[in-house]
């Protein structure tokens, strides 16, 4: 596969600024979508082919990593936009272990990259759903990711572990019936070396809790209101932040100290299911999921260099194909650990940008 770039060599008179950040535009390519960072290096895939690259100003190559071989009919449709649109095909999550190792979500699997191998293979048939929203990696090689699927039933969901790169899987931890409906996302926080684990969708169901990573100590921190309905949550060392990912409520970026405080310092414009952290930089984006109380039917960029200033810098209208079969307009921002001072943004269901990740220089 061959990757096309538009690279802007001198920065823009008008970079989107707010008093104490500014992103100005560095290159854009079509069809690819980040997935993780690693330090300076990018992993993004484009379909079920893995690529990694160590971005610069100026210049971006891609490097061909790995690829994960579907059932044939995934690989037609993988290969066709509107149509791995429509099946939700490719990589959708991705973490690093300090071996090297790589692990990954794609629809219906949970699958495996040893280091010096090409191809990703299965380890883990997801039965409910199609795939978890994150999978989160700790320093001391556990890999860990929780099930989300649609449970009318509110049966019991659980968070699965490995301890051997991905091998094989354990449940970790369960929670009981008509408890939650699902996990939105588990999260490795560096800083106290906890997980964050947040849950949905209604009342009750809405939790953000902080466990050991042996699950022997679950703390219940948030519970029982919308604005505890997380997916997107970003640790940093003073503080925790999340965006509340609610249709029937007016969303918010949160600010929790370490010492459990906690404050809005923004209000967005909807949902939002993406977070991430640029040096000290914090970032949002929202969602093309209108509702009655939210009606924008655009995809939003929020971000702040203190976490106390926060700004809408730049905004994609939802396309023109139906959100129930084509995806919500969204933008996707990669995990990981980011130790350079760019921003990726993959975008799909815009215009313009549909399946598209474009680097930022952040300049705080």
């Amino acid at each position: 596969m061959s990757v096309a770039a538009q690279t802007v060599i001198a920065p823009p008179p008008q970079a989107f600024r707010a008093e104490k950040l500014a992103l100005v535009p560095v290159a854009s390519f079509s069809g690819m979508r980040a997935l993780l960072w690693w330090g300076k290096t990018l992993y993004a895939c484009h379909g079920y082919e893995l690529f990694r690259c160590r971005p610069e100003i100026g210049r971006i190559e891609w490097e061909f990593m790995a690829r994960y071989r579907p059932a044939w009919w995934r690989r037609l449709t993988g290969s066709q936009r509107l149509a791995s649109r429509i099946f939700r095909d490719g990589f959708h999550c991705l973490a690093q272990l300090p071996s090297g190792d790589l692990v990954g979500a794609v629809p219906g699997a949970i699958v495996r990259k040893a280091r010096a191998e090409r191809e990703f293979t299965v380890t883990h048939s997801i039965q409910r759903g199609t795939r978890p929203l994150n999978i989160t990696a700790t320093p001391d090689g556990r890999v860990f990711w929780g099930e989300y699927f649609d449970n009318d039933e509110r049966e019991e969901v659980h968070v699965y572990a490995s301890a051997d790169s991905g091998r094989t899987w354990e449940i970790a931890y369960t929670f009981s019936r008509d408890t939650v409906r699902h996990i939105h996302n588990v999260v490795f926080d560096e800083v106290d070396q906890r997980l964050w684990v947040l849950t949905g969708d209604e009342k009750d169901e809405c939790k953000i809790l902080r466990a050991s990573l042996d699950f022997s100590d679950v703390e219940v921190v948030l519970c029982g209101d919308q604005q505890a309905r997380a997916v997107a949550l970003v640790p940093t060392r003073d503080a925790v932040y999340f965006a509340s990912d609610t249709p029937l409520e007016t969303n918010h970026v949160y600010r929790m100290d370490r010492s459990g405080q906690i404050r809005s310092v923004a209000a967005i414009a909807s949902s939002s299911i993406q977070g991430c952290r640029v040096g000290d930089s914090i970032f949002f984006s929202t969602m093309a999921e209108p509702s009655a109380t939210n009606p924008a039917d655009s995809v939003r960029l929020y971000g702040s260099s203190d976490g106390s200033e926060w700004q809408c810098f730049k905004q994609w209208r939802k396309d023109r194909w139906p959100m129930r079969f084509f995806q919500y307009g969204n933008a996707f921002l990669p995990t990981g650990q980011n130790e350079t001072g760019l921003l990726a943004v993959s975008t799909i269901a815009v215009e313009p940008g549909d399946t598209q990740t474009t680097f930022w220089q952040v300049i705080a």
